[in-house]
C-alpha cells in the first residue's frame, strides 16, 4: 500500500467534467489499496479573473489583501473535487493550506514554506479519507493566509511528499510531461522520459510553464523524485530526478521561451561603487526578482555614467518602475525606460558542460533568422537570450530545428 501525492493543475480541473475525472481516477488509485493526498490548483482562469477584479479597484493593490483574494481560489476546488469524490462513494475531506499544516514567511504574494506539520493530513488518512489540500497557500504563525506565487500548487505537492514521506509524488497537468519545447509553439517538439533537476531547474527560470520553479529546487534539495503526466490520458509522463551519467550525451536537453518578461533600463546612471547594489537592493526589498542583467561600461567622462538593464515579470513591472523612480532623487540617474515587446530564449542541457561551440551554434543560428540580441546571460547548462518579441516563437522554431531536429 503506497502513499502517493497527486498534484492537479487548473486546467486539469477547469470544470466540473474536469473534476469528475480526476476524481473517478482518484478513486482507481484508492481501490489499489493506496492512500491518496490530491493538491489542487484554482480552476483554469479563476486565478486571473481576482487579478483583474483586484486590479480594476486599484493598479497595485494591497498584497496581504491579494492574499485572502487568491486564496479563495484554491478553496473552490478542494470543496468541489471532495463532492465529486463523495458521489463516487469515496470518503474525502478538503483541507486549506493552513489546516494542512504550511507555515509559510510573511512575503504576500510569494511566501516561501518554512515548515509543515501535517498532523491533520495524517490523521485523516489513517481515519480512511483522500485528502485533498489547496495548493498555492499557506499561513504565517502568526496567522495570516499567504500565498506562494505562480505555480505554487506544485511547491506544495513536492513539500507535502517530502513532510509525508510520501512513496510518489506525481505533477498532473494538461500535457504528456516535459518536451524538448513547448509543443503548441513548437509542434515537432517530443516528450523526455526524464530528465535531471539542474535541467529541469534552469527550464523552469528560463519561463517552461510545466513547473515552478522554486518546487524544483525544493524537490532536488530533498530529493524527491516526481513524474509530470497528463489528467487527461494514462500515457507515461516524465520523470524528474537526479542527474546520470547517460544525461550528459544529449548535449541540449530543451528549449524555453519566456513571453513574460519585461525590461527596465537604467538611464544615465553614476558610475561610482555602490550604486548597482543601491538599485538591486531596494527591488529584492520589494519582492522583486530580477533576471538578467547588463551594465554598460562607461568610457572617460569627468563624472562617468552609465546604463544598467535588468529584466523582470511582466507582473512586477509596475511595482519596479516605482521603486526605481523613488530612486531618483537618490541616484540622479537621467530617465527609466521600459520594454514589455520582449522574449527570453534559452536553451538547456547538462551535456552542455562538456561540449564547446554551443553559444556560438546559437548566435549564428539567430543571426541567419535576422534576428538581433538584446542581452545574454550564460551559466554552466544555460545561455538566454533576450529578443524581441515579435519575432520571438520564429526563433525558438529555429532554434529547436538547429539543435533538437
Amino acid at each position: 500500500m503506497a502513499l502517493i501525492v497527486q498534484k492537479y493543475g487548473g486546467t486539469s480541473v477547469a470544470n466540473t467534467e474536469r473534476i469528475k475525472n480526476v476524481a473517478a481516477r482518484v478513486a482507481r488509485h484508492r481501490e489499489n489499496g493506496d492512500r491518496i493526498v490530491v493538491v489542487v490548483s484554482a480552476m483554469s482562469g479563476v486565478t486571473d479573473g481576482l487579478i483583474k477584479m483586484a486590479r480594476d479597484l486599484m493598479p497595485i493593490p494591497t498584497e496581504r489583501e491579494m492574499d485572502m483574494l487568491l486564496a479563495t481560489g484554491e478553496q473552490t476546488t478542494i470543496a468541489l473535487a471532495a463532492m465529486a469524490l463523495h458521489s463516487l462513494g469515496v470518503p474525502a475531506i478538503s483541507l486549506t493550506g493552513a489546516q494542512a499544516g504550511i507555515v509559510t514567511d510573511g512575503v504576500h504574494t510569494k511566501a516561501k514554506i518554512l515548515n509543515i506539520t501535517p498532523k491533520q493530513v495524517h490523521a485523516m488518512l489513517d481515519g480512511g479519507h483522500v485528502v485533498i489540500v489547496a495548493g498555492f497557500q499557506g499561513q504565517t504563525s502568526e496567522g495570516h493566509i499567504t500565498t506562494l506565487g505562480r505555480g505554487g500548487s506544485d511547491l506544495t505537492a513536492i513539500a507535502l511528499t517530502a513532510a509525508l514521506k510520501a512513496d510518489l509524488c506525481q505533477i498532473y497537468t494538461d500535457v504528456d510531461g516535459v518536451y524538448t519545447a513547448d509543443p503548441r509553439v513548437i509542434p515537432n517538439a517530443v516528450k523526455l522520459d526524464e530528465i535531471a533537476y539542474d535541467e529541469m531547474l534552469e527550464l523552469a527560470g528560463a519561463g517552461a510553464k510545466v513547473m515552478q520553479l522554486r518546487s524544483v529546487e525544493f524537490a532536488k534539495k530533498f530529493g524527491v523524485i516526481f513524474e509530470v503526466r497528463s489528467s487527461l490520458n494514462d500515457n507515461p509522463g516524465t520523470i524528474v530526478k537526479e542527474e546520470t551519467r547517460s544525461m550528459e550525451d544529449v548535449v541540449i536537453r530543451g528549449v524555453s521561451l519566456d513571453k513574460n518578461q519585461a525590461k527596465l533600463t537604467v538611464v544615465g546612471v553614476p558610475d561610482r561603487p555602490g550604486v548597482a547594489a543601491g538599485i538591486f537592493k531596494a527591488l529584492a526589498g520589494a519582492a522583486i526578482n530580477v533576471d538578467m542583467i547588463v551594465q554598460n561600461v562607461s568610457h572617460g567622462a569627468a563624472k562617468p555614467v552609465t546604463d544598467v538593464s535588468f529584466t523582470v515579470d511582466k507582473a512586477d513591472l509596475l511595482k519596479a518602475q516605482k521603486v526605481i523612480q523613488g530612486l531618483k532623487p537618490e541616484i540622479g540617474y537621467r530617465e527609466l525606460l521600459t520594454n514589455e515587446s520582449i522574449g527570453k530564449l534559452s536553451i538547456v542541457g547538462v551535456g552542455m558542460r562538456s561540449h564547446s561551440g554551443i553559444a556560438a551554434r546559437l548566435f549564428e543560428t539567430l543571426a541567419g533568422q535576422e534576428i538581433n540580441i538584446d542581452m545574454i546571460s550564460t551559466s554552466e547548462i544555460k545561455v538566454s537570450v533576450v529578443i524581441d518579441l515579435a519575432k520571438a516563437e520564429a526563433a525558438a522554431r529555429a532554434v529547436h530545428a538547429a539543435f533538437l531536429e
